[in-house]
């Protein structure tokens, strides 16, 4: 397995793509995390994370993967990738609830072009990966339900994981397109955030409020990331429902928010679905309700 797992790493690298181990059978990172960090090796000169380790360097691959059969995880940003995830309904036995594929067919066909012929996998759920190389210039990042439900995407910030790995669910597979092709403009429209109109707040009130927002971003993602078990989900629902504020008064991006609070959920142990389920619907409530800027706390 060990040597299969390995291929399976050389193989993205030899692509462009940055890879790092993901602990066996599974889909979570094998590095430590920073609190447990000791400050040697890689890390002497601080503590690194699986964005900063992965790799397409060889024998740092081969080095890795001889010590355990690690799953394959795909850092998008560095990769240079996009990928579209494409999921299935969590009730699988509704046979009319549409899954990511069709959706993303019917938002192509909209669009007014076909469903792009890329390199994609088949995930351990059965839903798919769509693999588009990014544009030049432009730092994508993850979103969730941007595009459509149950469509979701990676790029800086994210990783996927690799044909080869293999999980409880199943494997993931690639199915077909040799080469990752150029993430599509329509596509591309809809993930680039729209630049904000200019408004004319005072520099002091602009400053504070973005200070004050900065503060309870990191405040509120510590609380999600430290969360026990029991009460982590808990926790991301009232750090969304508090961050969502901030995010209506244009004070945060709704892009940085998820992807802060996804990546502190994941890392209390929350599974990537249940982060996106629930920062889905928080902010969401969060942002209709505060509409109007209240109190000193903007």
């Amino acid at each position: 397995m060990n040597e299969h797992l390995m291929h399976a790493a050389l193989d993205a690298a030899a692509r462009g793509w940055h890879v790092f181990p993901l602990r066996p059978g599974s889909k979570r990172p094998a590095l430590h995390g920073e609190q447990a960090c000791a400050g040697t090796g890689p890390c002497a000169g601080g503590h690194r994370k699986w964005k900063q380790r992965a790799t397409t360097d060889p024998d740092r691959i081969r080095a890795a993967w001889s010590q355990a059969p690690f799953n394959v995880g795909i850092a998008t940003g560095p990769s240079g990738l996009v990928v579209v995830d494409l999921d299935v309904p969590k009730d699988k036995g509704s046979s009319d609830a549409p899954d990511g594929a069709a959706i993303f067919g019917a938002l192509c066909e909209r669009a007014g072009h076909v469903v792009p012929d890329t390199y994609r996998t088949r995930t351990a759920s059965g839903g798919e990966h769509l693999y588009f190389t990014a544009p030049t210039g432009v730092r994508l990042t993850n979103t969730a339900g941007t595009v459509g439900e149950l469509v979701d995407t990676r790029a800086w910030g994210g990783y996927v994981v690799a044909a080869g790995s293999v999980t409880p669910a199943g494997p993931y597979e690639a199915l077909c397109g040799p080469v990752a092709a150029p993430l599509p403009g329509w596509l591309q429209s809809i993930l680039q955030p729209a630049l904000r109109a200019p408004q004319a707040p005072s520099v002091a009130a602009t400053t504070q409020s973005s200070r004050y927002a900065d503060v309870a971003l990191t405040a509120e993602t510590r609380n999600v990331a430290t969360a026990q078990p029991g009460a982590r989900e808990a926790a991301l629902f009232r750090a969304a429902r508090a961050l969502g504020r901030f995010v209506a008064w244009s004070d945060l991006p709704r892009h940085v928010v998820e992807q802060a609070l996804q990546e502190a959920g994941e890392a209390a142990g929350l599974s990537a679905s249940e982060c996106r389920s629930t920062l889905r619907s928080a902010l969401n409530w969060s942002i209709t309700h505060n509409q109007q800027r209240r109190g000193n706390a903007a």
